[in-house]
């Protein structure tokens, strides 16, 4: 364990060791922090990244430094992350300070400038949120809100909204999400297992009805009514 410690000088092997246990080391990190913590970028995760990959990086590349302080460093830091995380859960001015809420930038097809400046966001960030979501002009938008994770929610007005199979009285049939049987030429057989499948019944489904093998399949799915979808090396 010397290359734990501080050393005037490592060999390739302590390096590789120092590098590997700090890898595991963050790995249980992040575990600990939480699916949060990778999912979105809010205010308090934001300072938690930046903090860890200053702490974490210098030992890494620096032999004249041990990794016993940056882990206990770090061991504190996710220690306040947590306590925070859970005083943000239950007092509602600490969450509002660690936790801002959203921030409106566009009410009933207006543009609050004010807010949009409050938000450090450029008019053209917001232009550019509407057309990835095939909305042309501002005056379409109920409202759009800047969340704290960076993103902006857009909702549009009632009459602008898609029209649904339910406002066309369409009837609808449940959500059937397809299950992949096969990916990247491979059988799952635990899911063909499931469905009570065997693999034979699969190769006949894809010989008899497709004329292809398992090997030249990319993907292949099947929903509730037993229907296989395939789609092949390209």
């Amino acid at each position: 364990m010397d290359f734990f410690m501080s050393q005037n000088s490592l060999t390739a092997v302590e390096w590789i060791s120092r590098a590997a246990l700090g890898f595991i080391f963050l790995i249980g990190i992040t575990k600990l922090m939480g699916q949060r913590s990778i999912s979105q970028l809010r205010f308090l995760d934001f300072v938690m990244a930046l903090l860890i990959g200053n702490i974490m990086a210098h030992p890494l590349s620096d032999e004249g430094l041990g990794m016993k302080g940056s882990m206990l460093t770090m061991g504190t830091l996710v220690f306040l992350y947590l306590v925070g995380i859970y005083l943000s859960l239950h007092s509602t001015t600490i969450r509002k300070v660690l936790d801002p809420s959203p921030i409106s930038i566009v009410h009933n097809g207006e543009i609050l400038y004010k807010n949009l400046k409050k938000a450090r966001i450029p008019l053209e960030s917001l232009l550019s949120e509407l057309r990835k979501q095939q909305i042309e002009e501002v005056h379409k938008v109920a409202i759009a809100l800047w969340e704290p994770g960076g993103e902006i929610s857009i909702f549009l007005k009632p009459k602008y909204q898609p029209l649904t199979n339910q406002d066309a009285g369409v009837p609808t049939k449940a959500f059937d999400l397809p299950i992949p049987i096969v990916e990247d030429g491979k059988i799952i057989l635990s899911e063909l297992l499931k469905l009570n499948k065997t693999e034979v019944w699969l190769h006949d489904q894809l010989k008899n009805s497709y004329q292809t093998t398992i090997h030249n399949v990319l993907l292949a799915t099947i929903d509730k009514q037993d229907q296989i979808k395939i789609y092949l090396y390209k």
